[in-house]
């Protein structure tokens, strides 16, 4: 059993920065990519941000030069650094990653997040 569990969000004005952590727990095995998407009211989920194993990331345009991805791989966990954050960043963002489990090692799962809120007042 994997557990993705985030911290972070909450209510912050215009220009404001938040940092947002997802945990992994469980039977892990191994974890591949990792990332961020968001889902605003009335929208599907989209991703915002990225990143590989060995810390390569890639990110949505509208947040590139604000937000940055990182991760700890001894603690299985991923951040997202929101900086200069807008209105129109208001959304559930929700956390991603590809684990393979010590159950099925080399076969490889999708696992999500509970979502957490994050609210940028203008």
């Amino acid at each position: 059993q994997v557990q993705l569990v985030e911290s972070g969000g909450g209510l912050v004005q215009a220009g404001g920065s938040l940092r947002l952590s997802c945990a992994a727990s469980g039977m892990i095995f191994s974890i591949n990519a990792m990332g961020w998407y968001l889902q605003a009211p009335g929208k599907q989920r989209e991703l915002v941000a990225a990143i590989t194993r060995d810390g390569r990331a890639n990110y949505v345009d509208s947040v590139k030069g604000r937000f940055t991805i990182s991760r700890d791989n001894a603690k299985n966990t991923v951040y997202l650094q929101m900086n200069k954050l807008k209105p129109e960043d208001t959304a559930v963002y929700y956390c991603n990653a590809d684990i393979s489990t010590i159950e099925t090692p080399g076969i490889w799962y999708q696992y999500w997040g509970q979502g957490t809120q994050v609210t940028v007042s203008s």
